[in-house]
């Protein structure tokens, strides 16, 4: 029975493709409890060819859109709709799952009676590729269960939330904003409550914050959030810069803060001096309302 749906998108990262797809491949969920999907926002190098070649050891489909852009959430939202399973398992290209991660977000979401918001744990992420050759010379992308256990003895590039996680607990679900860190670099959520909430927004056509725009949709229509540690995964370093990214995801907060109107959500103008780990802190200092409470007051005006 599938159980699961892993929907990766990915743009000109054939190689990274590859040490994702070689992960998933090994995964101690048996290979018809899941299926991964592959969208392809484009790509002019091999990276068909990579993905294909997969398709004797893992239960997947290649899907090739035409380039119009930067389209990351359009591109999750095709592999979203196009999933048969009751979870989604959201992975970036270039994650490198641990064996056991699959089962891992499975786990948190039996027996329950509402909804979840899962984030995995991931290793070697970080805003400005700091480190980024050591981190590749050290990650061992044929087998990423030992290069997690190394990491997770030495402590080596922890999960950057780590100091949050630590703060608040893995289940932080009572924050009145749990969502700001629903990365989907590695995440999990019912299939159904993703497409009741539109999935995406695709008006984000540049990066950051279009992941986290989802998950205060899915807070607020209910779900719980939760990180699961077992949900290990290795985040493969990539070239980026942190100030061509910042320059993005600001245009993303103002868009995102307008959408919603309400005074947690304005409080993403206020990045950087408001930021991740310290955002739920000023709401719970200023006294700020709920969004569900502050829109069903207005609404009542």
């Amino acid at each position: 029975m599938l159980r699961c749906s892993v929907v990766i998108p990915t743009y000109n990262r054939a190689e990274l493709l590859r040490h994702t797809l070689g992960a998933l491949a090994r995964q101690t969920l048996p290979l018809d409890e899941y299926e991964v999907i592959v969208v392809d926002d484009g790509s002019d190098d091999h990276t068909a060819e990579v993905a294909r070649s997969f398709e004797s050891r893992l239960n997947l489909r290649y899907i090739f859109r035409e380039r119009e852009g930067y389209r990351a959430a359009k591109t999750r939202n095709v592999g979203i709709w196009q999933a048969r399973a009751e979870i989604c398992v959201l992975f970036d290209c270039g994650v490198l799952p641990h064996s056991g991660c699959l089962a891992a977000h499975l786990d948190s979401h039996r027996d329950t009676d509402r909804p979840v918001a899962v984030t995995g744990y991931v290793y070697c992420y970080n805003f400005n590729n700091d480190d980024a050759d050591l981190m590749n010379r050290t990650i061992d992308v044929t087998d990423p269960d030992a290069t997690i256990a190394l990491l997770a003895e030495k402590r080596l590039w922890l999960d950057m939330r780590e100091d949050f996680y630590t703060k608040y607990g893995d289940d932080y679900d009572y924050l009145p904003a749990p969502w700001m860190n629903y990365w989907t670099c590695n995440v999990s959520a019912r299939t159904d409550q993703l497409r009741r909430v539109g999935g995406f927004d695709e008006d984000f056509t540049a990066w950051g914050a279009e992941d986290i725009d989802l998950g205060y949709r899915l807070h607020r229509d209910g779900a719980r959030f939760v990180l699961n540690r077992a949900a290990a995964a290795i985040h493969c370093p990539h070239d980026k810069t942190e100030d061509g990214n910042n320059a993005e995801a600001d245009a993303n907060y103002k868009k995102m803060a307008a959408k919603y109107r309400t005074p947690i959500t304005r409080l993403l103008l206020s990045i950087p001096d408001v930021h991740f780990f310290n955002l739920n802190d000023v709401i719970s200092l200023r006294g700020m309302p709920a969004c569900a409470e502050y829109t069903a007051a207005r609404s009542s005006r």
